[in-house]
C-alpha cells in the first residue's frame, strides 16, 4: 500500500480502526471494512464507483492468526478464521467481479500464506483457510481469464509483521511456537512488500517471497520423499511437547 501511494498510484486503504491509522500514508484514502459484513464490503464498492469510476487492482489482505491441534482447538476458533481468512477474501472477489467484469479489465491479489502450500502438523485450520484462498484464486484466475481479468495468490512464510496480536484459542503451545515464528523471522514486511509489488506487476498467478519459502514449496513438489520426512519430524517434536513418546505411538 504505501509502496503504491509512493509511486503516485490511487489507493483506498482499509481496516477495522473507525478512524484511520497512523500506518496508512496520507496520500491514501482510508475506509472501516470489516470482511465479515458484506453490507461494509458494499459500500466500499460503492466508494470505489463514486470516486474512481473503475477498479484497477483489490488486495484482500486481511487475515488473522490461528493453530492448534486438531483435538484441541475449539470449532469456534475454527469458525472464525474461516469467516475472516477464507470467506472475507471470498466476499472480497464476489463483490468486485461484477464491475471488473464490467471494465473486461482488473486485477485481484488474494494473500495467502506459504501454509497454503505447504501444510505442516498443529497448524489445520489455518492451512486449510490458506490453501483454500490458493484454491481460489487458481479457479478465479481461469474463470475470469476470459474477461482479462487477472488473478494472483502471495504466498509469504514466516516475516516480521503484528499477525501474532491476533493469536487466540485454546492450543497455548501452538500460539506460543507461532509467535517465536513470526517475531523472530530473519524478514521484515518491507522485504516482502518490495517482492510481492514487483510480482503484481508481472501479473505472476503465485507470488513466493522468500528463498525459505521457495525451497519448501519445491521440495514438497519434487522431492516428496524429503518433504514427508521433514513434515513427518515436525509432528513427533509436537508430540513431545504434548508429553508423548512418538515410539508409544506406533
Amino acid at each position: 500500500m504505501a509502496l503504491m501511494a509512493a509511486r503516485g498510484d490511487r489507493v483506498i486503504a482499509a481496516d477495522l480502526h473507525d478512524e484511520r491509522p497512523a500506518t496508512v500514508p496520507a496520500a491514501a484514502g482510508y475506509l472501516r471494512l470489516d470482511v465479515r459484513s458484506q453490507q461494509d464490503w458494499d459500500a466500499a464498492l460503492a466508494r470505489v464507483r463514486e470516486e474512481w469510476g473503475g477498479l484497477d487492482l483489490l488486495v484482500n489482505n486481511a487475515g488473522i492468526a490461528t493453530g492448534g491441534r486438531i483435538d484441541v482447538e475449539a470449532m469456534a476458533d475454527w469458525e472464525r478464521v474461516v469467516d475472516v481468512n477464507l470467506l472475507g477474501v471470498v466476499r472480497g472477489c464476489h463483490t468486485v467481479t461484477p464491475l471488473l467484469k464490467e471494465q473486461r479489465s482488473g486485477h485481484i491479489v488474494n494473500v495467502a500464506s506459504l501454509a497454503g502450500l505447504v501444510h505442516g502438523p498443529g497448524m489445520a485450520s489455518y492451512n486449510a483457510t490458506k490453501a483454500g484462498v490458493v484454491a481460489l484464486s487458481e479457479t478465479l484466475g481461469f474463470e475470469l481469464g476470459p474477461w482479462g481479468i487477472d488473478v494472483s495468490v502471495v504466498c509469504p512464510a514466516f516475516f516480521r509483521t503484528n499477525l501474532h496480536e491476533s493469536f487466540s484459542g485454546k492450543d497455548t503451545a501452538m500460539q506460543e511456537a507461532g509467535i517465536r515464528l513470526i517475531t523472530q523471522a530473519a524478514t521484515d514486511a518491507d522485504h516482502v512488500a518490495a517482492v510481492v509489488l514487483e510480482g503484481i506487476d508481472k501479473r505472476r498467478p503465485v507470488i513466493l517471497t522468500e528463498r525459505f519459502g521457495r525451497q519448501a514449496y519445491y521440495s514438497k513438489r519434487f522431492a516428496r520423499p524429503l518433504y514427508d520426512r521433514m513434515m513427518a519430524g515436525q509432528a513427533r517434536r509436537l508430540a513431545r511437547r504434548s508429553g508423548v513418546d512418538p515410539g508409544e505411538l506406533s
